[in-house]
């Protein structure tokens, strides 16, 4: 084993900020989460680049911006060529593996038959040669020199998820197969898969499994970078066993601003959005006082799963004696609505629950329980846990585009931004979505494209509930926004391809 630092990477699908106890949460139970953020800084304005899957999942291997990595969307391939912080890590004598969720490539057939995908889940579903398919990943995918991969979400999951259920329950593979054929059939179901078939407990007996590998000596004397990443909490929502009924929907809180759901009808893009035939019922879902509660309750089950999950990987961690030299990071792509202003799921709102996102960092002799109200974007976390990691620069461009977070795990008070930009673009719909947020300390801005007198402004500190939007109200603070908005905009558009010639 390696004197340099290993890092664990947790990383889930779909969990907004406020779905953790620590977070404030009182009808959640996540005490193995909680007690990881008694040794670490726990940011409580993290804010993604992108609050849709893939987008920001390449923001967070890469640094970079959606515009400049390219994945503006879901159903865009990442580039195989660009630098990825675990090509870096891999460079300096990382070993670099991921289990679980990674979606860097889209999911569904294209609209194009010469488009490719390793993550395409029926060629898993479907191939007669399944192991060839499994295979297949050149090496290093993205810079990760072994992968254990999951594609979809619910129990309705394939990848190499498969092979271990193959060993393990033969007799539950068919009956997922069989599944697929509704991929899209619910929000939420009961699932008939045992806790022990569940893609969480795949997810955290593969993780346990590398950890006791690793201290075997199997990866020599390299230090590693291991993604583990949970499909869950995303929709479809089916926590199996005990988590199915953990949570009583008479006792969950419904949002404080379900009450103004009605405004949804006076809002210029989101009365619109909502109607779209594309996204109506899949994605920015309006629901039912009832709906929303199975929803939340549901979402708290795989969360509780997920929870007691990590509680076993962080126990081995411990009992392997890689605790002291592992920096733990746990956070997630994007957030959910869960029944804000009476929406569910995500897509282009101006609403806090899909933008937040839980961010807990823990580094063995630095940080210690705190809670930071710095603002922070997913594209800040590869650089600063290169920095961390002694690794100033890459040796490929593009360069990163975030902030190293360092100052703020050593003093929490400090301050590496002072805003934070977020991008929103979307194709499939007849909207032709382009959308940009900016948070700052004190407001938040969304402008819409085709909407160009109008936009959402709300006060992060006086308007918890999102009700009184200021766009109308206040003149001199709508121009300071968008100037600051277009001016942030700027500065992170691509810069490539790079002029070869002068004329």
């Amino acid at each position: 084993m390696s004197e340099k630092m290993n890092v664990l990477f947790i990383i889930t699908d779909q969990q907004r900020a406020d779905h953790l106890g620590c977070y404030g949460n009182r009808d959640l139970r996540t005490p193995n989460i909680d007690s990881l953020a008694n040794d670490s800084v726990r940011f409580s304005n993290a804010f993604c680049a992108n609050p849709m899957c893939m987008p920001n999942r390449a923001s967070l291997l890469t640094g970079l911006y959606p515009n400049m990595h390219g994945v503006r969307s879901n159903g865009i391939n990442l580039p195989e060529n660009i630098p990825t912080m675990t090509d870096t890590l891999r460079d300096r004598d990382w070993y670099t593996k991921a289990i679980g969720k990674m979606h860097f490539q889209f999911y569904f057939p294209p609209f194009k038959r010469t488009s490719k995908s390793y993550e395409m889940v029926s060629t898993w579903i479907r191939s007669k040669n399944p192991e060839k398919v499994r295979k297949r990943f050149e090496k290093p995918y993205y810079g990760f020199e072994d992968v254990e991969m999951t594609l979809g979400h619910g129990d309705l999951v394939c990848g190499h998820y498969f092979d271990w259920l193959e060993k393990k329950l033969p007799s539950v593979l068919p009956k997922i197969k069989k599944r697929f054929t509704s991929f899209f059939e619910t929000l939420m179901y009961d699932t008939e898969l045992t806790e022990e078939a569940y893609n969480t407990t795949y997810i955290k007996e593969r993780t346990i499994n590398f950890l006791e590998n690793y201290t075997k000596g199997d990866y020599g004397e390299k230090p590693f970078f291991l993604h583990c990443s949970f499909p869950d909490p995303h929709h479809p929502v089916c926590p199996p066993g005990k988590y199915k009924d953990m949570y009583d929907l008479d006792e969950i809180e419904l949002p404080s601003s379900f009450k103004y759901k009605e405004q949804l009808y006076e809002h210029p893009f989101l009365k619109r959005y909502v109607k779209d035939p594309v996204f109506r019922g899949a994605l920015l879902r309006e629901s039912t006082e009832q709906e929303i509660r199975q929803f939340i309750a549901s979402t708290y089950g795989s969360i509780s799963m997920i929870d007691d999950a990590v509680g076993e990987i962080l126990n081995s961690l411990s009992k392997l004696g890689l605790e002291d030299n592992t920096m733990i990071v746990y956070t997630s792509d994007h957030g959910d609505l869960s029944g804000d202003h009476g929406l569910l799921l995500k897509g282009p709102s101006p609403y806090k629950g899909v933008l937040n996102v839980p961010l807990l960092w823990k580094v063995p002799g630095l940080t210690k329980k705190s809670v930071s109200e710095s603002l922070i974007s997913s594209v800040d976390i590869p650089k600063t846990i290169l920095h961390l990691l002694g690794i100033k620069e890459r040796r490929h461009p593009p360069n990163f585009q975030g902030y190293d977070m360092s100052p703020i795990l050593e003093d929490p008070t400090e301050k590496v931004r002072d805003c934070c930009l977020i991008e929103e673009d979307e194709e499939v719909s007849q909207t032709q979505l382009r959308v940009r947020h900016l948070v700052t300390e004190d407001h938040r801005i969304t402008l819409y494209n085709g909407f160009n007198n109008y936009g959402d402004i709300f006060s992060t500190k006086n308007d918890p509930d999102e009700i009184n939007n200021l766009w109308d109200k206040d003149k001199d603070l709508k121009h300071q926004l968008v100037k600051k908005l277009f001016f942030e905009n700027l500065k992170v558009q691509s810069r490539y391809p790079k002029r070869e010639a002068l004329s």
